[in-house]
């Protein structure tokens, strides 16, 4: 939201008051109270008729530094809050004639005591992050309708770029844009987002986390060019400051006080096919399906029945359609025993002629108006109701319709929706503020069926495939872009929207392979199952045509096959990187940006990523055939094709639809698995070690997963001259040695946990 007219004058409807400078200060326990007066005090009847605001500095960990601005106190604290853990820190306070510093691990926040100056600057090890001084930390007060706004400006350095905010559609960098934190249904081509996060990171080494789960409007160089501003209507403002020094650092801090990912099931790694949204099937539409892709030799894992599991207008009742499929129990067991895993769809919406509407307007489980009435709409479902997570009741309610299903044989949900929450006249069981609720929502709801899948599943099997999230719905994986288009600028925009998403947190992510809405072409079906199959998780989806890969072209099978295969051989290694961004918050498929951050040409790459620290993938989004990729400086190796090429470069290469850009990092062990039929399997018994350019006196490591997460076996590699060693500590068998370099590779079997490979 925009409150000035050009740099200096406020716009006519608003009255600014402005933190002018330092009045004094207090510490309360480890908080430090600051009191900003928002004019220049010269003497005792300056004080008088005059807003203050109170600036409060507190750390819940080290490094990380959390602001809160307050206007009037006696404001009523609406919920929900986003929630947030905290440590015992111990933060150091100092107070000298010219400044009051607030420390937590290396992160400083400095502020002026001198006079007609308010000013804090935030320091990283006495570097300066950013800061907030001249007319950014204000109170506006609509003229009309006395409503007020808290408002903060962080400063932006020269070249400094920002990214994050959830999965934003637009531009990557997000310099010059307006984003506004109110979750939509708007599909992969607009500026509306599934899932708005008030977070963002600086390419300068920090991220900040706004923890207001209501509309956050951010202004990132876009109503002063020099800053980042956010603002939100209200008495209170509050927001963290995260320390880095590096990206990774950063997310690592900002996921352990909003949540970490779970850790996802292997199998859940593999290819997902569904019915698709409008299309017509049952029983024997979907055996045919899953038989052609057998046909094929393509790899399935899961299945995924869309909405048309129940009856029409009876969504959600979570009782399959008797006439399309009579016997259900015994349909999954079916599937169970070829080795699939089952994913039905659900929403938090409950219609009219569901079932289930008369038991839950008469318990009181659905939300209502100010009146008592169940608040009902006919989009989407004719006279749907909502159901209120904040009601206890109403959630058990909930789950226990779906642990119906799990103990049927279901293994998993597809949680759609839970944007378009309404907020006029609402009334939640626990009184929360429903502008509030907007965004926050959608947390609820997907945490509600997660629960429910780790209580019956058991941790380490429960996965979703859900749209809507927020702050702390990177807890509950796994996410999907929404409504894509099948086109190639949609597949663009669905990797901006994932990326940017990765920089808040999201470990894992995936897409609808060959776009939602509409057909694909078979090329672009084909160059999308390529990105598909290289992303963390890998479902085929459409709106009103199937999209099993023969009813595009028979290369289309071989394509898809290809990368399914490959997928299933790299799963020693994608599932180390799933249980590092479990355990560490840094997502499976990252930015260029995050991964090199110190290059300057990586910033606002939008087109390519790394999946994990190692694999470089640029998948080829145009009808020619051609990419242009960035290397970073190195050696690399295509993955595919034993091509090296330097880095520190573009490079622009026309690809068949069985290649693209997918390159392998230097000083790389990367791991195959034995097996390419499918994800989940005993990653440590016949894998191959493949070494890549190990540079002279390199000393590497990689770890090989247990099913559970746990390490099962630790490789060392070390490069001494010519002879490059390998060893393996654990349950490491039949495994084997393959180093690459400079276009030559070696291959040795590994004798009593150890392999020796001279380089001549």
């Amino acid at each position: 939201m925009k409150f000035t007219d050009g740099y200096w004058l406020p716009r006519e409807e608003f009255i600014p008051s402005y933190a002018v400078e330092y009045s004094h200060h207090q510490v309360s326990g480890n908080t430090l109270e600051v009191f900003a007066p928002t004019k220049h005090i010269a003497s005792r009847g300056d004080t008088l008729n005059l807003p203050v605001l109170t600036v409060s500095l507190s750390s819940p960990m080290p490094g990380v530094l959390r602001v809160v601005l307050e206007h009037f106190r006696g404001a009523v604290r609406r919920t929900p809050s986003f929630e947030v853990r905290e440590e015992q820190v111990s933060p150091q306070i100092q107070d000298t004639p010219e400044v009051v510093l607030f420390q937590t691990g290396e992160l400083c926040a400095r502020i002026d005591k001198a006079p007609n100056a308010w000013g804090i600057r935030f320091e990283h090890g006495g570097k300066r992050l950013t800061d907030t001084g001249f007319r950014n930390m204000g109170y506006w007060k609509h003229q009309q309708s006395g409503e007020g706004f808290l408002t903060e400006q962080l400063a932006l350095g020269v070249g400094e770029t920002i990214y994050g905010l959830g999965e934003q559609f637009t531009p990557f960098v997000k310099n010059g844009q307006s984003v506004e934190m109110w979750n939509g249904d708007g599909g992969t081509a607009s500026e509306q987002a599934y899932k708005c996060v008030p977070f963002y990171l600086s390419s300068a080494g920090y991220g900040v986390f706004v923890a207001q789960p209501e509309d956050v409007a951010f202004e990132v160089g876009s109503e002063k060019v020099e800053r980042v501003q956010f603002s939100t209507k209200g008495e209170r403002l509050e927001y963290y400051l995260i320390d880095g020094p590096t990206p990774k650092e950063v997310l690592n801090r900002y996921t352990a006080l909003t949540g970490r990912p779970a850790l996802p099931p292997e199998w859940s790694f593999g290819l997902w096919l569904t019915t698709s949204f409008t299309t017509s099937y049952d029983e024997d539409t979907v055996t045919s399906m899953i038989d052609g892709m057998a046909q094929r030799n393509i790899p399935l894992s899961v299945f995924h029945f869309d909405c048309f599991w129940m009856k029409k207008y009876q969504w959600c009742d979570f009782i399959w359609d008797d006439e399309t499929f009579p016997d259900p129990r015994e349909m999954l067991e079916r599937y169970h025993q070829r080795g699939l895993k089952i994913c039905v769809w659900i929403n938090p919406y409950i219609g009219q002629n569901s079932r289930l509407f008369e038991e839950g307007m008469k318990n009181g489980y659905l939300l209502r108006k100010e009146n008592g009435d169940v608040w009902q709409t006919d989009m989407w479902q004719a006279g749907m109701g909502i159901v209120d997570f904040t009601n206890p009741q109403a959630t058990a309610w909930y789950q226990s319709k779906l642990e119906e299903l799990l103990e049927m044989g279901v293994d998993c949900f597809k949680t759609d929706f839970g944007e378009k929450i309404p907020v006029k006249g609402i009334v939640y069981h626990d009184g929360s503020d429903p502008v509030r609720m907007h965004n926050y929502y959608t947390y609820l709801y997907n945490q509600a069926v997660f629960q429910v899948l780790q209580r019956r599943r058991g941790d380490g099997q429960a996965v979703l495939f859900a749209r809507s999230a927020t702050a702390g719905s990177q807890q509950f994986p796994v996410n999907w872009g929404g409504d894509s288009t099948a086109s190639f600028p949609s597949m663009a925009e669905s990797l901006r929207g994932g990326l940017s998403l990765s920089l808040c947190g999201f470990g894992f992510w995936s897409h609808d392979m060959g776009g939602f809405e509409k057909t694909a072409t078979a090329d672009v079906y084909k160059r999308w199952c390529a990105f598909g199959m290289l992303s963390s998780h890998s479902r085929l989806h459409g709106s009103t045509s199937y999209r099993v890969p023969w009813l595009f072209d028979e290369e289309a099978c071989r394509v898809l096959e290809q990368f399914t295969r490959l997928k299933c051989r790299l799963m020693p290694y994608l599932y180390a990187k799933a249980v590092q961004a479990h355990e560490t918050g840094v997502p499976m498929m990252r930015p260029m940006v995050l991964e090199f951050p110190e290059d300057l040409a990586c910033r606002p790459l939008d087109l390519q990523y790394m999946l994990g620290d190692a694999l470089l993938v640029a998948p080829v989004m145009r009808e020619d055939g051609t990419a242009d990729t960035y290397l970073p400086k190195g050696t690399w190796t295509h993955l595919l094709t034993g091509e090296i090429q330097q880095g520190g470069q573009f490079h622009h290469g026309e690809y068949d639809y069985f290649s693209l850009p997918l390159y392998v990092r230097e000083n790389t062990i990367l791991v195959l698995g034995q097996r390419d039929d499918r994800p989940d399997y005993d990653y440590a018994q016949g894998f191959t070690a493949h070494i890549y350019e190990p540079q002279e006196g390199a000393v590497l490591t990689a770890d090989i997963p247990d099913e559970h997460g746990g390490c099962a076996v630790r490789l060392r590699a070390e490069r001494k001259g010519d002879l490059v060693t390998v060893s393996a500590q654990g349950a490491a068998k039949d495994w084997k040695v393959c180093v690459h370099l400079g276009g030559r590779r070696w291959e040795a079997q590994a004798v009593s946990n150890c392999a020796e490979i001279a380089l001549n």
